[in-house]
């Protein structure tokens, strides 16, 4: 995880521009750089550098001996970095993971190049000899990426929206945009630094099976067996670090599937140090007495975080700013992220943490897709969340690690473990027997990697699981929120917020802040998270009639 930002084509001086770049420094906080493109006016690199691999020679814009003409930035792991060196017999100078990126370019192409990547990323190639400039982010968007595209041709592209926001042009200030995922544009840069798109293509859909080698076994017949090696291919591939590996544990089957393997896979790779894990919730929280049991049974260095309501509610300020959106679940789930992922940072030696995001779109774990009317409008609700993932889940992991200089790493959302599961039949990825994510758990049932407590335990959104069984975090939120909200400001609502308009006292306290740091840019955030074919105005799950509380859970293990 690192923070890239460049500008093509600037009619200012590039230093007065440069401040915008300051604003993602939390996303490397190890050293920094801005380098200006000698042969083009106006035209500059900006790196904040997270150092997990060579420390040595790991500064970007890089630029390889070999290819003096192009010039990566890059934010992303490279998870094949080694296989394609050993494929297509790269000479590497560095031990960085995205030099490759280079090489394959070189050999084939920004296409070419994307597809034969393992990893998640947001990038950026400068080519000098063809005057091209190429952006491009991974499929699922996991690290993020944004541009700013003037009528003139001035170019600007940042890892996260903030470092946009401030950029004038001609005393104008332009929308900022998405990169979209799964997609790389091409840019020809004029005489004067200024860009024309050349092209805007998709290297890859979801669902698409991999194009280069992977590493995990091949496939059998049995399909739980498959589900086993790729998950954990997935989980090993990501260990890839010279600094302290941990895991984010909320005690939910997801993270408690990810801390397990991690813990188990860490000690076949002979790590010196034992796997910490981190679990964050109020007092009766229902979240931390699951992952405490996680944690014994998987022998792993636990760390509980406690907080207050009103700990909680106080820092909506700072969290809406880094995480650049005012959608109710992701500030509601973000809360605790954003307390563990600062205990994490300043208690600990951890700077990559491992999470469960992206199984509940995977593997339908939301509790809503029990309603599905059938297997294929269940698989293309998954889709759909799939696609949309950015917006929400993806963008509430990266923004609430990253603002404390860590990097948060989603096995869920592997290449090769996406394009296996969603290729199994529609209605086996439903859920079954009344269980959400039953494909999912069954793979792992009888393996003894979890207790069958934690393995056929419900659904429990993080944003609840955090506060007890009794009031939920979202009723806590809700009443804190009508201190500051009056019935005047929601009548008012209409006329100050066209898009998205807030509904609930709630939404209008998040709108609000958002607006003070991001006036004018409410349209990224397309719509609100809420559950399908329900009736309901909340996006919680507890209102769901589905809902389990843990004291009436029932383990099904001996049944099915």
């Amino acid at each position: 995880m690192c923070g890239i930002w460049l500008i093509f084509g600037t009619d200012q001086c590039v230093s007065k521009q440069t401040k915008s770049c300051l604003k993602i420094q939390h996303r490397g906080p190890d050293c920094f750089r801005i380098e200006s493109v000698p042969q083009l006016r106006g035209c500059a690199f900006g790196f904040h550098r997270l150092t997990l691999l060579d420390s040595l020679r790991g500064m970007q814009p890089m630029r390889l001996h070999d290819m003096p003409h192009l010039w990566l930035c890059y934010n992303g792991e490279i998870y094949n970095h080694k296989q394609v060196q050993k494929e297509f017999d790269f000479n590497y100078e560095t031990r960085l993971d995205g030099e490759c990126v280079l090489h394959l370019y070189e050999q084939g192409g920004i296409e070419f190049a994307c597809q034969h990547l393992d990893g998640v990323f947001g990038l950026s190639i400068l080519d000098m000899s063809k005057r091209l400039l190429h952006i491009a982010r991974d499929t699922f968007g996991v690290r993020p990426l944004f541009k700013m595209l003037t009528r003139d041709g001035t170019l600007a592209v940042c890892s996260e929206a903030k470092g946009l926001t401030d950029i004038v042009h001609n005393q104008i200030q332009f929308n900022v945009e998405w990169v979209e995922p799964g997609t790389y544009e091409t840019y020809s840069i004029r005489d004067d630094g200024k860009v024309d798109l050349v092209c805007k293509n998709r290297f890859h859909s979801i669902g698409d099976p991999p194009l280069y080698e992977t590493l995990a076994p091949q496939y059998e017949d049995d399909v739980s067996a498959n589900i086993r090696s790729v998950l954990k291919a997935a989980v090993r591939k990501r260990l890839m670090a010279e600094r302290r590996i941990g895991c984010l544990l909320s005690g939910g089957l997801d993270s408690s599937l990810i801390a397990a393997l991690v813990v188990q896979t860490a000690r076949e790779e002979g790590f010196t140090y034992p796997i910490q894990t981190f679990s964050v919730g109020m007092p009766g929280s229902t979240d931390l007495a699951a992952a405490k049991k996680v944690a014994e049974y998987i022998g792993s260095d636990h760390h509980e975080v406690l907080f207050s309501p009103e700990e909680g509610f106080s820092i909506l300020d700072e969290l809406i700013y880094h995480l650049e959106t005012y959608d109710i679940t992701t500030v509601r789930a973000s809360v605790g992220m954003y307390i563990l992922s600062k205990y994490i940072s300043e208690k600990t030696e951890n700077i990559v943490v491992f999470s469960g995001e992206g199984a509940d779109e995977v593997a339908q774990g939301y509790i809503y897709f029990h309603k599905a009317p059938d297997a294929k409008a269940a698989d293309e609700e998954g889709r759909r969340l799939l696609r949309d993932l950015f917006y929400f889940d993806v963008l509430r992991a990266d923004r609430s690690t990253a603002a404390h200089g860590l990097e948060c790493r989603v096995p869920f959302l592997d290449h090769q473990f996406t394009a296996y599961y969603l290729s199994l039949p529609a209605g086996d990825r439903q859920p079954q027997h009344g269980i959400e994510k039953y494909l999912l758990r069954k793979a792992f049932s009888g393996t003894g990697l979890l207790p069958d407590e934690i393995l056929w335990r419900p659904k429990e959104d993080f944003a609840d699981g955090v506060s007890s069984v009794k009031k939920g975090w979202f009723e806590i939120l809700q009443e804190l929120v009508e201190t500051k909200v009056t019935n005047e400001h929601l009548w008012q609502a209409p006329q100050l917020y066209a898009h998205n308009t807030p509904e609930t006292k709630e939404a209008f306290h998040h709108r609000q802040i958002f607006e003070w740091y991001f006036m004018g840019h409410s349209s990224r955030i397309p719509y609100f998270w809420m559950p399908k074919w329900t009736n309901v105005n909340d996006p919680s799950a507890r209102i769901l009639e589905h809902y389990k509380h843990d004291q009436h859970m029932v383990v099904w293990v001996e049944n099915l």
